[in-house]
Formats: C-alpha cells, structure tokens, sequence
C-alpha cells in the first residue's frame, strides 16, 4: 500500500522533497552536531564553575570544623581551665568560687578573642539540663538534641548549620559538643562557629545573591540541612546517594557534590531551567536559520521544477507525434544545452522510425511475393519423390525386387535427409537412416564389408542434430575400407553425455591430415579425404551444442581410424529417453529387428567382389 503511494507522487513533488532533503540534510546534521557540542561545552562549563565553587566552600567550611575541633580539644583535655573547673567543682568558700568563676571566665574571653571565628562557648551537663561559663547570652532553652545531627562520634558531635544560640546575633552556624575529661563529672563542651563565618555559604534567602543553593548530608547520606527544603528535605535520603557520580539532576535542579574528609557531603544545587537558559538560546538560533533555510529550499525547489517540468512537457508532445507524420517539424527550443540537444536526437529518431516503417512496408510486399516462390520450390522435392515411389510401384509390378529394394530405400533415405528444418531428431531416427542408407550400399559396391551397430537402448530417445551418423559413416566407407573391411558404429549413454564412436580398419590417415581436417579455416580442407563430411559435422556441432560437443580423431596409416564424438546429454533429455524406452518395449515387444537389441544391433553387409581395384575406383568417382 505505501509503495503504491509512493508510486503515485508527482514529479512536481519529488523534485521539492528531494531538493528540500539535499538542501537541508547537511544543515540539519551540522546544526545537530554543533547544538550538542554547544551542550556539552554549556554544561561542562557550568558544571566545572559549580564544581570549583563546591571545592572553595567545603574547604572553608573544614577549615572552620578544623578549628573548632582544635579549640575544643585544647579545653577538653587538660589545662587550666580543667583544673579551675575541677577546684570550683570542690570548692565551699562563697568567695572563693566567685574567683575560680571569674578565672574560668577569663580564659575561655581569652581563647575567643584569640579565635575569631568562634561564637558561643559554654559547658553543658546533660544530666541536669544546665549550662554555664557562656562567653554571650543563650537565646531561649538550649536544648542539643534538637539540632541537626551531622555526624556523631564517641568523643565529638558535629552539628549542621542552626539558627545560633547566641542572643546578640541572628545566623546560622555550625556548631560541635565534646566531651570534657574531667573525673566524676558528665561535663560537655558546646562550641559555635563566630558572627559572619557562615555569611558567604548559609546567608538568608532574601540576602543571597543568584539561585545556587547548598545542602550538608551525613555520613549517611541523609539531608541533615536544605536550603531547597521543599524539594530535598531534611531527614531524607539525598537521591542518588549510593551513585557514585558528582553530579545529576534530579527535581528540576542541577546537583554538584563534594565529599569531605570526615565522610559527611556539601552539594550545590542550581536549578535547571537557568542552566538550560544559555542552550535554549542557542536553539532558538538554530531554528530560526533551519526556518530560513527551508523557505529558501522550496523556493529553489520550485524554481528547479519549472526549469525542468516545461522542457519535460515539450519532449510529452514530441513523443506524442511519433505516430503521426508531419510536413514540417515544430523547431520549438528550451535554451537549455542538454534538453535541446534531446529535443534534437527525439526528432531524428521520429524520421528513422518513419523511414523504417517504409522500409518494412516494402518488405511485407517482398515477403508475399517470396512466399509464393517458396512453394514453387518445394513442387521439386515433392515431385522428386513422388515419382521414386512411381518406381517403386512399377518394380513391385514387374517383379523386380533389387529396384523396390534400392528404390524404397532412397526414398526413405530422402525423405528424412530432406525433412523440414527445425524438426526434432533422435538417435533412433538416425539409426534407421544410416541403415537405410548402408542398404544402398550393400546394392551400389561390389566389394564385401561388415558393419558393427552397438546403440545403448535408453538412447535412443535422445535428441540428436539431423544427418549427424551418415557422413562420418560415408567417409569411412568412402576412404578407408576395402574388400573385407569392417566399420564399427558405437553409441552409448554415459552420466551426462552420450559418447558416438565410428571406427573403421581402413587405410588411416596423418597426423598432418587430422590436424588439416580439425582446422576449419584451412583452404584445403575440402580436398582432403574426409574434408567435406566432417566440415558439415563440426558446423552443425557448433550450431547445436556451442563448445560443449567435442570430436576427436585418431589413426594410424595402414591401421584404420577413429571417431570420437562427445555430445552433452542434460536430465530432461535423458527422462524424456527413458520414458520413449519403456513406450517402445511396451509397444513392439522388444523387436530386435525394427528397435535395435539393447547392446548389439549386428548388420552385415555381403556383396560380390568384381574387381579388386573397386576402392580406387569408387575414390575417383567422388
């Protein structure tokens, strides 16, 4: 169904399609090629920009956890402040507690001051809920367990970034709890990263300048902070964490993540569309050229159809009047080299088709005419054996029984040599020619000769070349056997071909006459003994079979000759044989007489010797 439709579409439209598909298949490919690597360079840019800005921010954001760890380490185990604590702990005197705070109180004003990225500082016993030695006043109840867990190891707790606890600021900060080794007391150290330390990474929503957000996870790989919560919320799993890429999209937003080296993460996310916004804009490009390009294309495309469709619609006129002759020829040009030159050869094979349809009228009255002199011709033959078989007739009347005899065998003999052209022969039919023919032999020489026929019953039915047997059998009769001769006629059916052998025990022959007589171009070959009969079977082989026939001849002088002849047989004619076979058993009984026996058909020819110099005489003659 489609290829009838297709069938169906107009020159007009073929030309456009085409024209449009040559036109804008390059540009297509081009434009795809370079929207992709307009893309990969887009993205590899964007992602490399976020990927160095990730790697700043988590190198900051560890130096800031670094330095807390370290402070937190220098007040957790040991020092002065360790052992103040543990003296305020034992310590009765009013007055002297009240110095041991303020000392405390000292120490940690001075270790802040000497650290600026640190905010609150405290100590916190989670047994009685209680904190003290803050350094700035704590905003509301400080409750730990409600802030969002980072990571938690035995001695260290991070916490992710939180509204700080400190009461003179408003930010978020990162935040640490250590345990304080101090004997018979569970006594925590809370750390807070200082004002502004997270401004540049953690600032407000209405402060941040662009779209790039952050989120913190876990070791985990849980959202322990979002600044994207609607999307990636907090306490839930970050998509893709088991992944082993970098980076993704996942929610509309573009991810980028770096791992730190305490296992926790900081992923950046941007929002999708603003990454698509610069290759968006590059599409739009390439479909306002691909646009234009198409415009173009049907234009030319239409121009290229009446370039070609108004000479196409000159040469539909000139073949139209192919059959009708006109006086005066239209001299109608297109003006363009190749259709004019067209137009021309068109016109010029109108006039020869004209002229060779005066010629063949010419012709057809010469035929008629030639018909009626061929079957003036053919009165001869007709007559000739018409009269033969008059003879005939008045032998038997007469009671001369050698003449019926010779007579009915010419004319057999004639009336198959002279059989219509075309007709199918068979091996069985040139059997019974050559031995009508040997029948007349026997009558015309008076020496005496054996003749050997050893035919293979099942080829009989094999197609054979008319008038194929008799000359090869002329000549050896002619030139080769003598007074008591013997010729020898052998014809068996092999795989896939038929093998024909006529020997004789004759005079023989050269090998320079051999050759003279395979040669077909040599000048004398009509002069020499067998030049005629075997030029005749070579041309009628060649006629029949091409190459695939093969004769071959062997002899000796003074020890005879031998024919080989090799004709190919195919499956269809050795079926047809066989089946010509069978009829022919059914029908005649196996006759030895009338069908040849299937191996030895035995004629012997006897005539009385009147001269011994017969063979010579009978030479001369030809």
């Amino acid at each position: 169904m489609l290829t009838k439709r297709l069938n169906n579409v107009t020159f007009k439209n073929r030309i456009i399609f085409i024209f449009i598909i040559s036109s804008l298949g390059p540009f297509i490919c081009l434009g795809l090629t370079s929207f992709y690597t307009i893309d990969s360079i887009i993205g590899n840019k964007v992602e490399g920009a976020l990927q160095s800005n990730l790697k700043q921010d988590l190198m900051s954001l560890e130096n800031m956890l670094n330095n807390l760890n370290h402070v937190s380490q220098q007040l957790a185990y040991g020092g002065s402040t360790n052992r103040l604590i543990e003296q305020l702990e034992v310590e009765n005197d009013p007055y002297e507690r009240l110095r041991l705070n303020n000392e405390i109180r000292s120490e940690l004003n001075n270790i802040t001051f000497s650290n600026p990225n640190i905010g609150l500082l405290m100590y916190y016993a989670p047994d009685t809920g209680e904190y003290e030695f803050e350094n700035f006043r704590v905003r509301g109840d400080f409750h730990p367990d409600r802030l969002p867990l980072m990571e938690e190891y035995p001695e260290i707790t991070y916490y992710g970034p939180h509204l700080s606890y400190n009461g003179s600021i408003n930010q978020y900060v990162f935040s640490i709890m250590r345990k304080v080794t101090l004997p018979d007391q569970n006594l925590y150290l809370y750390i807070e990263t200082g004002r502004n330390a997270l401004t540049t990474l953690f600032a407000p929503q209405n402060l941040k300048e662009g779209s790039r957000r952050l989120l913190l996870l876990d070791n985990e790989g849980q959202v322990a902070f979002s600044e994207v919560n609607e999307v990636f919320k907090e306490r839930t799993p970050f998509p893709n964490r088991e992944a082993v890429p970098s980076s993704g999209s996942s929610g509309g937003y573009f991810w980028s993540k770096e791992v730190s080296n305490q296992g926790w993460s900081l992923v950046s996310v941007v929002p999708q569309n603003e990454i698509n916004q610069e290759r968006n804009r590059w599409l739009l490009q390439i479909a306002g050229f691909f646009l234009l390009f198409l415009i173009l294309a049907v234009f030319a495309a239409w121009l290229l159809w009446k370039m070609v469709y108004r000479p196409l619609d000159k040469f539909h006129r000139e073949i139209k009047s192919l059959t009708q002759w006109e006086e005066r020829e239209k001299e109608e040009l297109t003006h363009i080299p190749e259709f004019d030159y067209l137009l021309y050869q068109t016109r010029s094979m109108k006039r020869k088709i004209w002229t060779l349809y005066d010629e063949i009228e010419i012709k057809e009255k010469r035929r008629a005419d030639l018909e009626v002199e061929k079957l003036l011709y053919q009165i001869n033959p007709h007559f000739l054996m018409n009269t033969l078989d008059t003879v005939h007739w008045l032998a038997i009347m007469n009671g001369q029984k050698e003449i019926d005899k010779l007579v009915l065998s010419l004319n057999k003999l004639l009336y198959y040599n002279l059989g219509k052209m075309g007709e199918a022969s068979t091996i069985g039919d040139e059997i019974e020619a050559l031995k009508e023919y040997l029948q007349l032999q026997q009558i015309r020489y008076d020496f005496q000769f054996d003749v050997d026929i050893d035919v293979d019953e099942n080829s009989l039915g094999l197609p054979s070349p008319r008038f194929l047997l008799q000359p090869m059998v002329e000549n050896a009769l002619y030139h080769g056997v003598s007074d008591d001769g013997y010729i020898y006629v052998g014809i068996a059916l092999q795989e896939d071909s038929l093998q024909i052998t006529i020997q004789d025990n004759g005079a023989g022959m050269s090998r320079e006459i051999i050759a003279e007589l395979l040669d077909e171009d040599t000048e004398d070959s009509d002069k020499v003994g067998m030049g005629i009969g075997m030029k005749y079977v070579k041309r009628i082989l060649r006629a029949s079979y091409g190459d695939e026939a093969k004769l071959n001849i062997r002899s000796e002088v003074g020890q005879g000759t031998v024919v080989s002849l090799r004709l190919p047989v195919t499956e269809e004619a050795k079926a047809a044989a066989d089946r010509l076979a069978r009829e022919r058993k059914a029908a005649d009984g196996h006759d030895l007489d009338d069908n040849l026996s299937p191996r030895v058909a035995h004629e012997t020819a006897s005539a009385a010797v009147s001269s011994t110099n017969s063979q010579r005489s009978v030479t001369e003659e030809e």
